[in-house]
This record gives structure tokens, sequence and C-alpha cells, in this order.
């Protein structure tokens, strides 16, 4: 039996990051940056208000520390005008937030510094240079870069490409995830189920979890065991995508159909990995550009459980992420729990805070049983166990591994 470790560490090595290309900054979201983008103007680009008020020479307000200035305003300036302006000595210009300054004004007059007379302003305290200003360049200089190469674009790095003037930028691609169910017993869940029968809820979880890690998924859905077409399908998909993921077919008759499907499409190793739930799977490079595959069981907790161990990391390395592990904590443990010797236990739980201290808990939920999906759906995090651990009491610390964010 293969360790988690082991088969972890055969599947990162097998990460394929797809070729740079640009894309629109509305599409670049969630994406590492391939390039550095230097900004080819100015940001901002000319000596703007900072505030509602009057644009002024300092040297003209400084008598304001002792008595009101008045001065006459020659003008008004709004947001977007495109008609230079020159300040004379002893003079005000009427600007309104974002508005570019007349020449020779080096400060602003906020409007609650004075009466706010349209003719003649009263000016009640004196401002220094730069005061209330956006200088040009502030934020960023011609030649300076803007978003860095390897940088995660967010919402505030796409507002400073459109700042910088850019529509397009490089990035690294999400990787191309195909998803297919196996099963005969399987339907879709838009008929029902005959005797027998199931729908199919691994190709929905399955691509719902490779969307969640970043990838762009094509969910191809529910396929017969035949191997003849089985092997039509993978093949294509290979052609198609950097990670497919087949659920279902790693035991039994229908296991050995698949493994004849794709046996010649390169070597596939089944073999067992030292975890519960997910322990019997398959991973190999197929296709002429060996792209990474896994065959998953056909139960929806373990194929969900074995994709979040093996498969996001994966994904996550080719999207080029430096860690593409989730956050991991120690949690005080609020209920006992056993688990089986020899291989490691990845164990449904609520992840809380402590109200008094802040304190991470940690509260298992239902039994350990693989089939049981309703608990899945209400955890949010996995308490790891150990291989030589099979029994923790209730107040000892755990690892737990977050599998959302809002813990």
């Amino acid at each position: 039996m293969r360790s988690v470790d082991e088969q972890l560490a055969r599947v990162l090595t097998a990460a394929v990051r797809p070729a740079p290309v640009r894309v629109a900054i509305s599409e670049a979201q969630g994406l590492l940056c391939a390039e550095e983008v230097v900004a080819e103007q100015a940001l901002p680009g000319f000596d703007q208000a900072a505030v509602d008020g009057y644009a002024v020479r300092s040297v003209d307000v400084q008598a304001a520390a002792d008595e009101s200035t008045v001065l006459p305003v020659v003008g008004e300036i709004p947001v977007g005008s495109r008609q230079p302006r020159r300040l004379q000595p002893g003079q005000a210009v009427r600007v309104d937030t974002g508005a570019p300054l007349p020449t020779l004004a080096d400060a602003v007059v906020p409007l609650d510094h004075t009466d706010e007379h349209p003719a003649k302003v009263t000016v009640r305290r004196p401002v220094p240079s730069a005061a209330f200003v956006r200088r040009t360049g502030e934020d960023v200089q011609t030649g300076d870069v803007a978003v860095r190469r390897g940088a995660p674009i967010g919402s505030a790095q796409v507002g400073l490409l459109a700042a910088v003037g850019r529509d397009k930028v490089l990035v690294h691609p999400r990787p191309r995830v195909s998803v297919i169910s196996v099963g005969e017993e399987l339907v879709d869940v838009d008929r029902t189920p005959g005797q027998g029968q199931v729908y199919d809820v691994n190709s929905y979880a399955l691509a719902a979890a490779a969307r969640d890690a970043g990838a762009e998924v094509t969910r191809v859905g529910i396929m017969s065991s035949d191997p003849r077409r089985l092997r039509e399908v993978v093949e294509g998909r290979l052609l198609l995508s950097e990670i497919v993921v087949v659920a279902g077919g790693v035991g039994g008759a229908a296991g050995a159909e698949v493994r004849a499907a794709l046996a010649d499409l390169g070597e596939l190793d089944v073999t067992r990995v030292a975890m519960q739930p997910g322990s019997v799977q398959g991973f190999g490079r197929l296709g002429p550009d060996e792209i990474p595959t896994f065959v998953l069981p056909s139960n929806p907790v373990s194929a969900l459980v074995v994709f979040e161990v093996l498969v996001r990391p994966l994904i996550r390395a080719a999207l080029g992420k430096p860690n593409p592990h989730r956050r991991t904590v120690t949690a005080e443990l609020l209920s006992p729990i056993t688990s089986t010797a020899g291989r490691r236990g990845f164990l449904r739980g609520q992840l809380l805070r402590d109200p008094k201290n802040g304190s991470y808990l940690v509260q298992p939920l239902g039994t350990s049983g693989s089939h049981l999906l309703a608990s899945l759906a209400e955890a949010n995090c996995l308490v790891v166990v150990d291989e030589e651990v099979t029994e923790i009491g209730a107040g000892e610390e755990v690892q737990v591994r977050f599998l959302s964010q809002r813990a």
C-alpha cells in the first residue's frame, strides 16, 4: 500500500502548466500574471484636486492663519474638463474632486475651509503646498512595474491594469479539466432512476470541485464502461485537457473494463493508497502528451476526498500557485474520533472559533462511513488523522484542513 505522500509526489511531478495566453483584463481575475506590466503613462496622469474646493497658490492663503483671506474666483473646472486654465497670483478657481488643476496652482482649499462664495471666496484656514492635491505620477510613474510577473490578479490588479490603460494582459490560463462518470447504474438528474439505478453525482460534484480549484471544466457526464466507446471518449478528452478525471471503475468488473479501455493510451497505475476513504484509486499519464489522468472511486464521498487530497493540488500547481495545498490549522477536538490503523484518515468536520480566545475548535460530523454525502456537504474542513493513530479523545489537538475559507 502506497503512502499518501508518495502518491501526492507522483501526482505533482506530472503537473502540466499551460502556455501563457493574452486575455481581456475582465477575464484575468483569479489567474497569475505572466508578464511584467510596465506603465506607459503616469498615474494620475495630471495634477488633480483631491477634494471639492478652490485651487490656489498656497502662498496666497498663508495669511489666513491670522485672519481670513479673500480671493476673487475667476472660474470653475469640472471633472473631465479638457480646457487648460492658468491661475494668476491672488486668484482662486473652483474645482471638483478629480478635476485638473490650473497652471500655477499648487494646493486646494477644501470647501469647509471657506464660505463657498461663487465670486469672492473667503478662506478661513491656510493650506501648505501640495495640500489636497493628487500629484502626477504619485501612484505610478511612467516606466514603473504596475503588476509583476507571478502576481495573482484580483480586483485591485484589474483596476490598476485599467488605470494604466491596459485592456489585455498575459496570464497563466486555467488548466482544462475533463470529468467523466462511468457506470451502467447511473442516470442523469433529469431522469427518474429505475430499479438498481442511481443519480450521477460524481460528474456534477467533481466538476464543481475542479471549478472551485480554479480550472476550466468540461463535464462530459455519464459514459458506459464499454471499453471501445470509453477509450474513444477519453482519447478525445486527452487532446483537449491538461487533466482528465474518470469517476468509477477502479474495482470489480467495471474496473477491469476501464483498465482495458485505457490500457493502450499509457500506463495507468491502479493501486491502494494508505488513506480512508478512497484507498483504491488510479493515476497515470495517458496519451501522446502524457496528460495526468485519475480514476477515482465510484462512491461520491470517496471520490471527493481523493480529489481534495490529490487532484486539487495538481490543479493549483498547474495554475502556477507556489503553494498548491489548502491551509491547515491545529484545533481542539470537541468529540472523540476513531480512524483505521495504517491509513491516513480524512474525517469530515465543522471548524469553529472559540468565542473566548479565538482558538480553533472542530466538531466531527456523522460517522466515518464513506457513503454519507450529507455530512460532507455540511463540513467546512477535514480532520486529518495520522496512519498510526486509531483513537483521539475529546479535548485533544488535531490537524484540520480547510475546505472553505468561511471558518
